[in-house]
This record gives C-alpha cells, sequence and structure tokens, in this order.
C-alpha cells in the first residue's frame, strides 16, 4: 500500500536535489534540524507518511525555489519561470539577514539618510 503522501514526498525530495539540500542518510537531521521539527517529522514528510501544515510548505517552496502550487499539488511548473516571482523565493544569505536585521533596529530617520545616501 502507497504512502497517502506520497506524491508530495516525491516533490519534496525532487525540490532538496534540486539545491543539493544534504544528499544521503543525513538529509532527515539535516531538514529536521533546518525546520525545527523532530526526525520523526520530517522522516514522515520525506517517505509520505505526514504532510506539513500549510505554512511549512509555503516556507519550503520558498526556501528552495520552486512554485508553492507544484509543491503542494503538482500542478504547474516546478519553479518560477523568466518574469515570475523567483526572486521572492529565494532564501536569503546570512549576510544579508545580518543586514536587514541591523537596517530594520534603526530609528526610522537613521533608515531614511542610509537609503538616501545608497541611492
Amino acid at each position: 500500500m502507497a504512502a497517502p503522501y506520497e506524491h508530495f514526498a516525491n516533490r519534496l525530495r525532487k525540490a532538496l536535489d534540486r539545491t543539493d539540500f544534504v544528499p544521503g542518510r543525513g538529509r532527515t537531521s539535516a531538514l529536521a534540524a533546518r525546520y525545527a521539527v523532530s526526525r520523526e517529522t520530517a522522516r514522515k514528510w520525506l517517505t509520505g507518511l505526514a504532510l506539513p501544515e500549510l505554512p511549512r510548505i509555503i516556507e519550503l517552496a520558498k526556501d528552495f525555489d520552486v512554485n508553492l502550487e507544484w509543491l503542494a499539488t503538482g500542478r504547474g511548473p516546478i519553479a518560477p519561470g523568466v518574469g515570475e516571482a523567483s526572486a521572492l523565493y529565494r532564501r536569503l544569505s546570512d549576510n544579508e539577514n545580518h543586514l536587514l536585521d541591523a537596517f530594520r533596529k534603526l530609528p526610522e530617520s537613521k533608515r531614511q539618510l542610509l537609503v538616501k545616501f545608497l541611492s
């Protein structure tokens, strides 16, 4: 008997493969650590025994640069095409996150000065 969410699991594995996300035996642990879930939960996602909740599927789609509709349902292309919102799905690097956090901590007046200076 097939796993109830086998098709989702296949798409998730394909999305992970596209980005060379920890192949092989360490994949389950790496996925669990990245999304702060148990290894058992990550294993169930990867084997089709469980389906992540919608907010988590959205996060997975963004992190692995795949279309949300494709990941959730299998419909549509695997990734955004040229001219689509592919930049919205790209995960920020650690440096970009650090810069954005620092920017958000600035008072509004200093933010405006910095934007003006960079423009």
